[in-house]
């Protein structure tokens, strides 16, 4: 299982690798996001949709996956490292947010991978204490 800290060290070189500044805040991706995850290969369903609230940078999930616990992070140039657990289960997903929307890619161990969107649906939400 990959933690929260491999997570960001990771998202951290994609960002050195890809030779993107970190011209944005943080707190500039807080907020609400509907998420989608399409299936491309492998035995999950087809599609699934969440929430999940950005806040300073950490991604909580807010619904759509009982039982599911995230932990992820996003940098302050948009760059998403998530590693999600589900019983046995556990996957990862990368990708990128920018203004309001984003998108990636998420596997989950050797059984299924696929691509993911997301929109913000709600600044407001993960801002307030």
């Amino acid at each position: 299982m990959i933690n929260s800290t491999a997570v960001a060290a990771i998202a951290t070189g994609l960002s050195l690798m890809i030779g993107m500044p970190a011209e944005a805040e943080p707190s500039s991706h807080n907020g609400t996001w509907a998420v989608e995850l399409v299936t491309d290969s492998g035995l999950c369903s087809a599609r699934y949709s969440y929430a999940l609230a950005i806040r300073e940078g950490q991604v909580q999930l807010v619904s759509g996956g009982a039982g599911a616990r995230v932990n992820g992070h996003v940098s302050a140039d948009g760059l998403v490292g998530l590693t999600v657990n589900n019983g046995t289960a556990s996957g990862t997903g990368t990708g990128r947010l920018q203004g309001g929307s984003g998108a990636g890619t998420w596997k989950v161990s050797s059984l299924c991978a696929g691509r993911w969107t997301a929109r913000r649906s709600d600044t407001r939400t993960a801002e307030v204490e």
